[in-house]
């Protein structure tokens, strides 16, 4: 008979919980993360799992507010606001793309207490910037929507190529191929960025849209 592992005689926490299932998470995704599977991966059996967490909704929910907490954490609070506020857009976008099932996690639920955190971050920069008091509530929802939409969409595709879709190299010079062939005369901003697409970066297009966006609040003032 195969023998088993032991269990686990030191404390479990419910830290390490969280950073196991998110260990779990990034490396096969939400199918990954089963109560089996964490307990095989902490040594331990369900009731040490249940006494720190309700279930598997509830563990995803926590590993996405811990990677989100650590987005908020990097923010220099005395920074100038303007690059305060691009960092924190940055730092999300990162974190989604680093672990793309938060992304996910964040459409399901998205008013949970640490992105209600972010949103009351973007709104304090914006107001340190001095945008109009009228224009704050907009402004605010704009951004958090932009950052939402953008790294969701990121996360979207690096699912659909984990899952063995073509890689992103591939699906957009497919992409750029197609848009090439369009006629110019009708399409002439989509067929001139056809030369474009297959190279650019998605973080430094990220960020360029983040700064489109300060400069436009700039003329709130």
């Amino acid at each position: 008979m195969a023998k088993r592992s032991p269990r686990r005689t030191d404390a479990l926490s419910r830290e390490l919980i969280i950073q196991t299932a998110t260990d779990l998470l990034d490396d096969g995704g939400e199918t990954a993360l089963t109560l089996r599977a964490l307990t095989t991966r902490l040594n331990t059996g369900y009731g040490a799992i249940y006494h720190h967490v309700a279930d598997k909704g509830d563990l995803l929910a926590a590993a996405t507010d811990d990677i989100v907490t650590r987005v908020l954490a990097g923010v220099v609070v005395d920074a100038d606001p303007r690059e305060a506020l691009r960092s924190v857009a940055l730092g999300l976008f990162d974190a989604i793309d680093a672990h793309p099932w938060v992304g996910a996690e964040l459409s399901r639920q998205p008013w949970r207490p640490t992105l209600l955190e972010f949103y009351e971050s973007i709104g304090r920069l914006l107001d340190a910037l001095a945008v109009p008091e009228r224009a704050l509530f907009d402004a605010a929802g704009a951004l958090v929507n932009y950052v939402l939409g953008v790294a969701g969409q990121n996360a979207a595709n690096a699912r659909r190529r984990a899952g063995g879709d073509p890689d992103r190299a591939a699906y957009l010079a497919t992409v750029a191929e197609q848009w090439a062939q369009l006629d110019p005369g009708r399409y002439p901003f989509t067929h001139a960025a056809a030369t474009r697409l297959p190279e650019h970066d998605d973080r430094e297009q990220f960020l360029a849209g983040v700064d489109i966006f300060l400069a436009g609040i700039a003329t709130l003032r």
